[in-house]
């Protein structure tokens, strides 16, 4: 390639200089949206640099990427989606670079995903609300916010720190701000208390808190606090145990159950069934983290066998691969996962 022949880009106001095949020049049109995107102290091209072991130099609004071909390309589709982000309105922090590196690698590694093309630009799932717009950042996450979005009942199994649960209440927020439906309702089973609520202090709301704080945090993340305050209050976000679940049927609503590992046959027989018209349900939990007494059957396990194949039904599992807090995490996922399949083995030579 010639020093100043100029390569496609696929987003607008973005010019590709190559000096060869393993050496460009990125320049973005608007030099504020270029400064956010390559991060302060230009942290997000480090990122770039320790996760995809290139060299990214910045110079203004340009950026010059050297490194082997399909990092590089790899480098180029990540700050591409990024500066689109920008160009919406939307911020980037380093989580998001991360998940734009994720999901530009998984285009070399799984060309037979739908939702990203080789060699041109990524396409990842979102999820909008008023405050906060979410892209997928794993393939997985893709493949589940694709899933919620075209099913009535889906399943989120995996490990800690997959983002299963936090997408679950972002979705349920987007649809309650689209109309969709007209309220969430958010349960869990409270396997600490044995579900015998009525013995714990407070009304309903103070006595499943501590049982369902993931889940406001995450609609404090989605929707302002005032609002959810209200929306509590008019019972168009419903706290509802799953113990005091039996016997409604649930209409027009957005239903998430989180830990449901730690439901039994009967319990998560019992809330499935009270799917109502225009009804949509979540089903999130880690089957590697049962806490009921032993013996006492899964019902996530058993309901992850005896709905395969069911129209209308999605499962999507997460690997800790799929983990996107702090990288230890998925390390210690990895190293539990180690552990235990070693302890199976065992136990399997020994019958």
């Amino acid at each position: 390639m010639n020093a100043t022949e100029v390569v496609s880009s696929p987003s607008r106001n973005v010019r590709t200089t190559a000096t060869d095949a393993n050496h460009f020049i990125l320049t973005f049109e608007n030099n504020r949206l270029a400064s956010e995107l390559f991060g302060q102290f230009d942290q997000h091209l480090k990122l770039l640099e320790q996760r995809l072991q290139i060299e990214a130099r910045a110079r203004g609004n340009s950026v010059a990427i050297t490194g082997e071909l399909q990092a590089t390309n790899q480098a180029r589709r990540a700050l591409d989606f990024l500066y689109a982000r920008l160009q919406s309105g939307v911020s980037v922090e380093a989580s998001d670079v991360e998940g734009a590196i994720r999901m530009a690698v998984a285009a070399d590694d799984q060309l037979s995903l739908p939702t990203l093309e080789r060699k041109a630009k990524l396409s990842m799932a979102q999820i909008s609300t008023r405050k906060k717009t979410i892209a997928a950042r794993t393939p997985t996450q893709d493949a589940y916010m694709r899933a919620l979005e075209r099913s009535e009942m889906v399943f989120g199994v995996g490990p800690a720190g997959t983002g299963k649960t936090y997408l679950a209440v972002a979705h349920a927020a987007q649809l309650l701000e689209r109309g969709v439906v007209d309220r969430i309702v958010l349960t869990r089973p409270a396997v600490e208390a044995g579900e015998r609520l009525g013995f714990l202090p407070g009304d309903m709301k103070e006595k499943v808190d501590p049982y369902l704080r993931p889940l406001y945090d995450a609609l404090y993340d989605m929707i302002p606090g005032d609002k959810v305050e209200r929306a509590i209050t008019a019972g168009v976000i419903e706290i509802a145990p799953l113990a005091f679940m039996r016997g409604r049927t649930l209409a027009n609503a957005a239903i998430i159950l989180d830990e449901a590992q730690n439901t039994t046959s009967m319990q998560m027989k019992m809330f499935l069934t009270r799917l109502g018209e225009n009804g949509r349900m979540i089903i999130t939990g880690d089957p590697s983290q049962v806490d009921l007494p032993r013996g006492v059957t899964s019902g996530l396990v058993e309901a992850l066998t005896v709905l395969k194949g069911v129209e209308g039904v999605s499962v999507v599992r997460f690997k800790d691969t799929d983990v996107v807090r702090h990288p230890l995490v998925g390390r210690i996922v990895q190293a539990y996962d180690a552990k235990y399949k070693v302890q199976d083995e065992s136990e399997q030579s020994e019958h």
